[in-house]
């Protein structure tokens, strides 16, 4: 969201001012106060997508609506269903649907969410949103909406009917809330403390997968609410026994995962490839970070894998701006993909953009099939990812080096092994004696690969191997 800039220096201090905060927050209510099953009035719209992926098999794809047609609309997301599919991703997170403030205070963000329980007709009605859910439950996607708890417009109704339901400066105004030092001024800070509030929240946000029968959500700013409120809206849509939820925290709590959550966001991860491909910090440094960033993960709990989203998109560049132009973006993204966790693509990504999408979205468009080619490499990877469970969810051995990210997975019978260089220069990567003179096979174009004591890849070269 626009709140949380997340270029690294304010992730680090909003990452470490957490882990204080942690030792110390009191839960405020206890989860038991969840509304029951019965407590849903909202009529079934369709039938519950049976489609719905495992956590640790989701490849997800972001749709921000205003850039991603010259439409800007759900009808424009629904008519490319098609090519995302084809694109060897199986669920769609949809940039915040919801009305937003149109007050004396409005930036036109989509995260300033005006009514929870009604569509923005700058995307279409509810009508058109059902289309687009129902076509993409057709071709085996799932679908999740963006859920802005942390805060409402300034028009929001419950600013005049539940005024309580705000925090309130000293002087007594409603407060915006701040982050790392700058303060919102065009959303207003709700109260986690007023229960009733938290119901109204957790009603509205249920409501949606009857009134559209979507899949899941992905919780905006997830970091800077009480562990127990989602505890509290977990245990609830974990209720609806109808419906198989995928539920991702924009966050990196690890009591995120306690509170129920699949997937906590790979900020870190995002973090260290900047560094790495900015910076010339060493590629070995990812190996901390899937140790760090999945602390407090259970069974098949995952951290959400990325080179670009709609926040870092719009404030440091775009991945062929960032990471050194076509080669090095698809190089930083078999790291995001294939190392651990789940790998998440931005709309435009995959077309090899090369310009921003800046807040509020509204001055570029997505150009597709600017660069087929690198749409071909994006495709090719996921589907080796897909057909290779070692790929999928093996667990890594690190083998890197300063300048090439290397790695192993195994699962089952199956070891795959990657080999990423992340400069923009051939590198030599001294094979480890373990796997020095073996045989794979290329999971990308097939044929058999021998790997001797060494290997020479040429600028923003990579291998994916397995066998």
């Amino acid at each position: 969201m626009h709140l949380a800039k997340k270029g690294l220096k304010k992730y680090l201090a909003t990452f470490f001012a957490l882990v204080l905060l942690a030792g110390c927050k009191k839960d405020l209510v206890p989860s038991v106060l969840v509304p029951p099953p019965s407590a849903n009035a909202t009529p079934q719209y369709g039938t519950p997508f049976a489609g719905v992926p495992n956590r640790e098999d989701a490849v997800m794809y972001q749709v921000n609506m205003r850039a991603f047609s010259q439409a800007g609309n759900f009808a424009g997301v629904t008519a490319r269903l098609d090519s995302i599919k084809a694109l060897g991703v199986n669920v769609l997170y949809l940039m915040p649907i919801f009305p937003i403030g149109t007050d004396s205070k409005s930036v036109n963000s989509p995260y300033a969410v005006k009514d929870y329980r009604a569509v923005n007709p700058e995307f279409g009605t509810l009508a058109d949103l059902r289309t687009l859910v129902d076509a993409a439950h057709a071709r085996g996607l799932t679908v999740m909406l963006d859920w802005v708890a942390n805060h409402t417009s300034f028009d929001h109704a419950w600013i005049t009917d539940h005024p309580t339901w705000y925090q309130r400066t000293p002087s007594g105004a409603i407060a915006s809330p701040s982050n790392n030092g700058t303060t919102y001024n065009d959303v207003a800070q709700l109260n986690f403390s007023n229960l009733d509030m938290r119901l109204a929240m957790i009603s509205a946000m249920k409501s949606w997968v009857f009134t559209a029968n979507v899949d899941g959500f992905r919780c905006d700013y997830a970091d800077f609410q009480p562990n127990d409120f989602w505890k509290q809206a977990v245990d609830t849509l974990r209720n609806v026994k109808t419906h198989k939820l995928l539920l991702l925290a924009e966050g990196t709590r690890a009591s995120n995962f306690a509170s129920g959550f699949d997937y906590n966001f790979g900020f870190g991860f995002y973090g260290g490839i900047y560094n790495v491909y900015r910076n010339g910090a060493s590629a070995a440094i990812f190996d901390a970070l899937n140790a760090s960033e999945f602390v407090g993960a259970t069974g098949t709990q995952q951290v959400v894998r990325y080179i670009t989203n709609h926040d870092v998109n719009g404030s440091d560049g775009s991945p062929v701006t960032l990471f050194g132009g076509h080669a090095g973006a698809m190089s930083a993204f078999v790291i995001a993909a294939c190392y651990k966790g789940v790998p998440m693509v931005y709309n435009g990504q995959e077309a090899g953009m090369t310009a921003a999408i800046p807040f509020p979205f509204t001055s570029v468009k997505v150009q597709w099939g600017a660069r087929p080619d690198v749409t071909r490499a994006y495709k090719q990877l996921l589907a080796a990812r897909a057909a290779s469970p070692a790929l999928r969810v093996g667990t890594p051995t690190a083998h890197s080096t300063a300048n090439v990210c290397a790695f192993t997975k195994t699962a089952g019978s199956e070891q795959a092994l990657v080999l990423v260089n992340v400069r923009n220069s051939t590198s030599t990567y001294p094979v480890p004696a373990a796997l020095a003179n073996t045989t794979w096979t290329n999971a990308l174009t097939g044929g058999s690969v021998a790997v001797s004591t060494q290997v020479s890849l040429p600028a923003y070269g990579y291998l994916v191997l397995k066998k």
